[in-house]
């Protein structure tokens, strides 16, 4: 290079600006950000074990209530029945067109929602059972409106004499062969929430990985554990109801349950969408495995809600969004009705184990509308800034989170010691 040759050839920006921070690779700063968290909380553990000891009881996670809860096994293995009606409905369908299945499906579908709620309230089942099993029937439930919804536009589409799109990697299949056993029991296992006709499928079942990704579920269950025990569970015992008393304490409260509340829930993402849902689809071959997208860098609300949990988003925008926009809704009022949607079924998922209805998992979700309009507002004034992903991660992980866990806790425990002193009396 000689001393004549311009050294500046072209307009450039600096790494670190806002205009090129999303095209540069910041992998080493990735990787200095991660040594700091592990050397600073690992000095935080240390010091904390010195101080109290080992925290961390059996109890936390399960009590000896959660043992004894077989009614709620029996229930959960007994949901099996549901998705074996919808296929017996779709069987009768495809073999008499003529019949009207609609009544049928939705017996059916308030059958599976309902009669695990009956249950759990019942036998007043312990918190993680009832939630667990929740979950489980939740799931069905959405996989059993996608199959029933599914299968009604497939038999609509040809009557029009339209044709069905497959996956160009999936196995060719058409309607009614789809209608079979072992059709909707790969549906109901594999982990989507959206029914087709067939999937793209891998090659072949990597157990070696398998096996690693098990072996660091395992580890990573095990850290939210006890992140909950050794911080969580002595943090939300010392606190008061954040609605009731000192203020300026409640915050204190919030904020110091804020960062181990974030640990828990990274851990989560981390151990179910990205672990076990793709254990889940290597074992059944399903390919794919795109059940998240960048959410964390979202640059507002309403963008995280699209990225961050892609089974539940593709089934909102399938079954509901698109259904609502050709019945003539606007486009904002579509929106609507789906956070109210999963307003409602956050509420049952927290509702119907803690065996209280008082709507804050509700009013969490419905928040969001607000915060989308902000976030949206500041992501088109200042468009190559962060300020939307930063409110994003203040309000959902900071505030919104530890505001949850305590409500809901002390709501709980007030319920708890109010049977206590009814029983005394």
């Amino acid at each position: 290079m000689r001393p004549s040759l311009p050294a500046h050839r072209r307009s450039k920006e600096s790494p670190l600006s806002s205009d090129a921070i999303f095209t540069q690779s910041h992998a080493g700063l990735f990787n200095l950000c991660i040594v700091v968290l592990v050397a600073v909380n690992s000095r935080l553990i240390i010091e904390n074990l010195m101080k109290y000891g080992l925290l961390i009881q059996a109890e936390v996670l399960f009590s000896s209530k959660s043992l004894k809860d077989w009614p709620l096994l029996m229930c959960g293995l007994s949901l099996l029945i549901f998705p074996l009606a919808a296929y017996v409905i779709e069987k009768i369908k495809a073999r008499r067109p003529a019949t009207a299945v609609a009544p049928l499906h939705l017996i059916n579908l308030a059958a599976a929602l309902l009669y695990p709620i009956y249950v759990i309230e019942m036998f007043q089942s312990d918190l993680l059972s009832g939630l667990v099993l929740m979950l489980i029937a939740v799931t069905g439930w959405l996989k059993l409106v996608s199959y029933a919804h599914t299968n009604a536009d497939i038999r609509a589409v040809k009557k029009d004499g339209g044709k069905i799109e497959l996956p160009a990697e999936a196995p060719a299949i058409d309607y009614p062969d789809n209608i079979s056993l072992k059709n909707i029991a790969y549906f109901m296992a594999a982990p989507t929430l959206c029914y087709q006709l067939s999937y793209p499928r891998s090659p072949r079942i990597r157990t070696g990985w398998v096996l690693r990704q098990l072996g660091k579920w395992i580890v990573f269950n095990g850290f939210m554990g006890f992140i909950i025990g050794q911080y969580m569970n002595p943090i939300i015992r010392n606190s008061t109801h954040p609605l009731k008393g000192n203020y300026l304490y409640a915050i204190e409260r919030v904020l110091k349950l804020s960062i181990p509340t974030l640990y828990v829930w990274l851990g989560f993402f981390y151990c179910f969408f990205h672990l076990w849902l793709n254990i889940v689809a290597e074992i059944l071959c399903f390919g794919d495995r795109e059940f998240y997208k960048d959410w964390w860098n979202a640059k507002s609300v309403d963008e995280y809600w699209r990225l961050w949990n892609m089974p539940v988003h593709r089934w909102l925008v399938r079954h509901v969004y698109f259904p609502c926009l050709r019945l003539g809704l606007h486009k904002q009022l579509a929106i609507l009705v789906v956070f109210v949607i999963s307003g409602i079924f956050h509420e049952i998922c927290i509702a119907v184990p803690c065996h209280m209805l008082r709507g804050w998992a509700f009013l969490g979700i419905m928040f969001q509308v607000p915060l989308v309009l902000v976030t949206n507002v500041l992501q088109r004034k200042f468009q190559s800034s962060m300020v939307g992903n930063m409110i994003f991660w203040f309000f959902f992980c900071i505030v919104g989170q530890p505001m949850c866990v305590l409500l809901y806790y002390h709501d709980v425990v007030n319920r708890q010691q109010l049977q206590l002193a009814g029983r005394s009396k």
